[in-house]
Formats: C-alpha cells, structure tokens, sequence
C-alpha cells in the first residue's frame, strides 16, 4: 500500500532538509578555501541498495546525484554500528570518486539492528600526494603517479577512528593539517545525517521511511520520463573535441548518439577516442554515470523544477561508453584531469540534443572549468604546499529566448567563485584583475555568455601556478541558427610587460616573485543570426563592456560612434554582412580544417578498431597513424595542430588508406 501523497512530500522534504544539514555543516567546519568558499564538495543520503534518495538542492555539487555507494559498501565487508568507509580509488570504488583528491566518505544508519540508510558525503581534498603539488597533472600516464589511492575500507570501526590508517595518510599529503581539518568537517556531516534520520525514523517508523525512499524515486522518475518526452524519437549524433591529451598536440574526440523513444534515451559514446596516455581519461564503470547523464539531468530539472532529486530521475535513461575508451578506461588510467572531458561531454550531448530540437538547450558553453592553483614553500615546515586561488569558470552558451551567462557555467557544478579577500589571505599573490572577458562570447541574436580575466601577481620566489582544465584554445564553443562561436581560450605570462610570453595550457609553471599571470576564458556560443539582434542591446552590451564598439560592427553590423549608432555606415555594414549565408552549426574554421582529414566516419572507425588491441598497443598505434598522416603533429614544440595540415586532400587519403589497413589487420 503506497504512502499518502500529503505524507510522502513531507517525507520529501525532510529528507532533503536532512541532506542539506549535512551539507551545511560540512562547509561550515571545513578548513579549505575550496570547500569552504567554493563549494567543491557534497552530501546525500543513500538508500540500502547505495542509490542516493535525497540530494540537496542548491548547495555543493549539483551533477552526482546517480552516484552508485553498493560497490564501495560491499568492498569494505561487513558493517556495524559506528563505521564509516573512505575511498578515492575510481577503480575499486565502482566510479564513485573518479580522481584521487576526491575523499569520499559512507556511513550506515542502522536502527533496530538493521541499516536503513547510507549517510555520504565527498570533498576535493587540497592534495593526495603524487608527483605535483595538488596531485593532478594533465601528463600523467597511469594513476600511481597522481597520488595515494585509498581503496575502500574503514577510517572509523565502531566509533573508533583507524589511527593507523590517518597517519599513513598524513605523511602522504603536502597539506595535511588542511586535509585533516576537512576530513573531520566531513565526518561530522555524516553524524549530522544520522541524527536527522533517526528524528525522522522515530517520528514516522522505520519501515515507512524506507517506503518513502522508494517511493520517491518512482516519484522522480515518472517526472523525468515526461520532461524527456519533449525529445522528438529518433537518432542524434554529435562530435566535439579536446584541443589535445597535453603530452602529444592530438585533438581528443568525444561522440555521442542519441536514440530516443517515447520518453527513453539511450546515450552511446561508441566513436569516442580510446584511452589516453594522459589525465582527461572518465572512470564511468560501464554505466549511466552521472558524468554521462549531466545535460540530460540539466534538461530534466530545468524544465521541471518540482522533480525531486534522487536517483529515480536517472530511470529512463541508459548509457554505454565502450571499455578501454577514455569514457570507460581500463586500469591504471590517469583520471586526475577527467574534469576537462566531463565539460566537453556535456557539450556534446547538447549538440545532439539540438540536431533533436534547437530549442531544448543552450549551445556550446566555453567549455572550460579550471581550478587555478599557487604552489608554494611554506617558511616554517619548508615544505610545498598548494592553494586553489580561483575556481575559473567560462560563459554559458546562449539558447532561445535568452543570452548566456556572462562569467558563470553551470553545465558541471554549481561550485562557486571564492572571494578575492580570501585568495590574498591564503596565498602569496595579489589579484589585480577579475573581471569579466569583452567580446568573447559568441555573436548571435542571443548572445553568448562572456568568459573571465583573471591576473594575479607573484608575491613569493619560489613559487609555481598550475592550470587544470584549460581548453579551447583551438577549436571553439560553437553556436547554431546563425550564432557564432565564443572565443578561444588564452594564457599570458607578464601580459602588457617587457617579456610578455603566450603560454597555451600548464602543467606547472614556475614563476618569478613579481611575475604576472593572465588566465583568459572562452564565452559561450551564440544563438540565431547576430543581425537580428535588436540595435538598442549591442549598444547596451557596447557600453556595459561585454563587446567593444570594434565587435559590435565586426559581427553584427552596428556602427557605434561616440556611443550612438551611425545609421547609414550601420545600413552599409548590415549589408555587407547579409550577403554571407549563416551556417546552422558554427564550428569556426579550426575545427572545419581538421575535419577535412580526420572525418567522422573515418575516426569512427579507425577507434573501433583499435578497441580490440591491448591498452598500451591502442595508444601507441593512435599516435602512429595520427603521426603517420601529419608527421608535425610528432614535433612537441608544434603551437596548434592545425598547422600540421598542409595537404588536407592527400593527407585525408592516406589516413583512409592507415584505417583501411588496420580494419584489414584485425578481421584477419
């Protein structure tokens, strides 16, 4: 006999509150910056079968909440009253962390002898050891080199905490004070879960909160399944790119087919280039993981906002990503930087679901999530120790109806910026610029959202910036309808001073006390034909700073002078611009260029048939062909990989002839 309604949404919302508790008392006793201001971490609460039921709903991360506990919860054995479990290990975790600085804890709510439900709660943790400070670093290789992997096991055994175990972890950290500081945050988060669950067990009984749990989800799952009849039936395939795996300049490419029905959507990442010999590898366990699911989850709850978030949600929804793909990598994989890939997967799963219906999401977003990180010497213990300055997000792609975001992107998380005050107080630099990027959003009769500039001065010798997840620095966040892509991404050393210097994307960069460095985002996409943006809002973005009098003629025709538009130079360059036919996906001339010789159908296959070769043979027999077809993609100190394509005509063809062979190969 089913709960009453009335009943069931108090059970809702007490849970929910139960879950936020949680998450506010983890970010109210945390130690970190990036906890404590930026939001990088979360809270919920699981059911017996390790499925999360209750998730908040506007604080810490928001893209998790089909995590999966069960695989955790068996591989630490038997659990009594008072244990709790951690792990960061992607692989023995089931893909419920999926990098190493992700700390996540498990604890069982038992009442009357019996477990009704999981607490659990996750944090980026400042460092877990490995070869850099803050432990990630796109070149890594295999996961042994990005720190200390816990696999899953008990931290606390009865109420008791494991000693032993918390020393280890603390000599194999750079900051261990901070890290302590937040692992307790999040022990006491869990305890505020169980004190919550035991209110509500007690109020309601034990046996009708479990209903509830399923319940709910059932619930959730009807109200996703009639968001996702709005997709038209069909198959819908898209393709975007990396710039590159870092160690080598080859783009990295992420596909997705879509076939939808009645309500039912199956994602398949089958095309996706295999596993890396570098960071931006996924762990997904041959699953829906939510990394998987995040634009269709961003559909779901947008357009309806009563759908509660639990694991019901995910119900209608299957997902498959082929093992030993970069979305389904094989151990030991580097995973450090898989936050890179989750932006550009969320891109491309839109881009399908436009080609389905161009009003049902925005375009590409910039594209870029990039935790900005100072390393340095700690005078007293002389040790290095690393602080996240900014967590440096791009702008949102532009949809119908509305432009995008100006400096925010949602489409991973909803971490939030950390205050200037509380950078300079933590880390040895001052912040001279953080603003928001003119005209590097993508023109459109909506336009899109404008990235960020972001400078800091060097205060220490000694010291060392990392930038994890810097992208579109070739091919960029396109638009549709007519709306023109955001802007590449940039980074400057010294920008404005003698010795100015580019520098692409970091790994570490060391720095001089007094250096300067500039990071840059893209803006997101635009939407529709900039011409049939209204004349007044060029001229209000024009005096706002999101475009410069120079763009708003470049791209839309408006001749702005002395802040008021020149009719007839205006009626002139409207003309002009007119005779050029928009096209339905603006990809930008890189991306173009590159497809000439790397077509989808050839890459398509080409990845399909490297699947069937060992891990270490599949990356290296890539590279080889890549290599083979443009044999200045080899060169290291090669700027762009498009200028590797010199002879787009022959060079596609001997690329068809490499996957010709290959295909050979492996049906003999």
């Amino acid at each position: 006999m089913k709960l009453n309604p009335v009943l069931l949404e108090i059970m809702r919302h007490k849970v929910t509150a139960a879950a936020e508790e949680m998450a506010i008392t983890l970010t109210r006793t945390a130690t970190t910056v990036y906890i404590k201001e930026a939001a990088d971490f979360c809270t919920a609460l699981a059911d017996t079968n390790g499925k999360f039921f209750a998730y908040p709903e506007a604080i810490g991360v928001s893209g998790f909440i089909n995590l999966d506990c069960m695989p955790t919860i068996l591989a630490a054995g038997a659990l009594e009253d008072g244990d709790v479990i951690l792990t960061n290990d992607p692989f023995g975790s089931g893909a419920l962390a999926s990098h190493l600085p992700d700390l996540q804890l498990v604890k069982p709510y038992f009442i009357g002898g019996r477990v009704v439900a999981y607490g659990w709660c996750f944090a980026h943790t400042a460092d877990i050891g490995g070869a850099v400070p803050s432990s990630i670093s796109p070149r890594f290789s295999e996961i042994f080199q990005e720190g200390l992997r816990i696999p899953p096991m008990k931290i606390v055994k009865r109420g008791v905490a494991n000693e032993e175990f918390l020393n280890l972890y603390r000599a194999n950290c750079r900051t261990p004070e901070s890290n302590m500081g937040d692992l307790k945050a999040m022990l006491a988060s869990l305890d505020t879960g169980e004190r919550r669950i035991g209110e509500i067990a007690e109020i309601h009984g034990a046996d009708v909160l479990m209903q509830a749990q399923a319940e709910l989800a059932s619930y959730a799952a009807e109200k996703a399944r009639a968001v996702l009849r709005k997709i038209p039936d069909g198959k819908y395939a898209f393709w975007d790119y990396l710039d590159d795996d870092f160690v080598t300049k080859l783009p990295v490419r992420i596909r997705c087919e879509l076939t939808v029905k009645d309500g039912g959507v199956h994602a398949d990442f089958a095309g996706t280039d295999p596993q890396l010999g570098a960071a931006y590898n996924v762990p997904t366990n041959d699953g829906k993981h939510p990394w998987l699911m995040l634009r269709l989850m961003h559909l779901v709850t947008t357009t309806d906002k009563s759908a509660p978030l639990n694991h019901g949600l995910y119900a209608s929804l299957t997902a498959s990503a082929p093992k030993g793909s970069m979305l389904n990598p094989e151990f030991p994989a580097a995973v450090g930087v898989r936050h890179a890939s989750v932006i550009r997967i969320v891109d491309t799963v839109a881009g399908a679901l436009l080609r389905a219906d161009p009003t049902l999401v925005p375009v590409a977003s910039g594209g870029a999530v990039i935790p900005a990180v100072l390393s340095e010497y700690d005078d007293i213990t002389g040790t290095r120790g690393s602080t996240v300055m900014q967590a440096l997000i791009c702008g949102s792609g532009a949809r119908v109806g509305a432009d995008g975001t100006d400096g925010r992107e949602c489409g991973m998380s909803n971490m939030q910026n950390s205050p200037t005050e509380r950078t300079e107080d933590d880390a040895g630099v001052m912040v001279e610029e953080y603003a928001l990027r003119p005209d590097s959003g993508g023109a459109g009769r909506w336009r899109g959202g404008t990235g960020l500039v972001y400078t800091v001065r060097i205060l220490r010798e000694g010291s060392a910036v990392l930038g994890r997840g810097l992208e579109r620095f070739v091919f960029r966040p396109w638009g549709i309808a007519g709306g023109m892509p955001g802007s590449h991404a940039r980074v400057v050393l010294n920008i404005g001073q003698p010795g100015e210097r580019e520098l692409g994307k970091l790994d570490v960069l060391e720095v001089k006390r007094n250096d300067t460095v500039t990071i840059m985002t893209p803006g997101g996409g635009g939407y529709g034909n900039p011409l049939d943006r209204p004349a007044e809002a060029v001229v209000a973005d024009v005096r706002l700073g999101f475009i410069t009098a120079t763009a708003a003629e470049r791209d839309y025709g408006l001749v702005i002078v002395d802040g008021a538009v020149n009719e007839v130079a205006t009626a002139a360059a409207r003309k002009r611009l007119a005779a050029t036919p928009r096209p339905d996906f603006d990809f930008g001339p890189e991306r173009l260029l590159w497809e000439a010789v790397f077509s989808d159908d050839l890459v398509t296959a080409l990845n399909n048939a490297l699947l069937s070769e060992p891990v270490a043979a599949r990356i290296r027999l890539r590279r080889d062909i890549y290599f083979a077809v443009a044999p200045k993609l080899a060169d290291p100190a090669l700027v762009s990989p498009l200028s590797a394509l010199d002879d787009p005509a022959a060079q596609r063809a001997h690329f068809a002839r490499l996957v010709g062979d290959l295909q050979t190969r492996r049906a003999a």
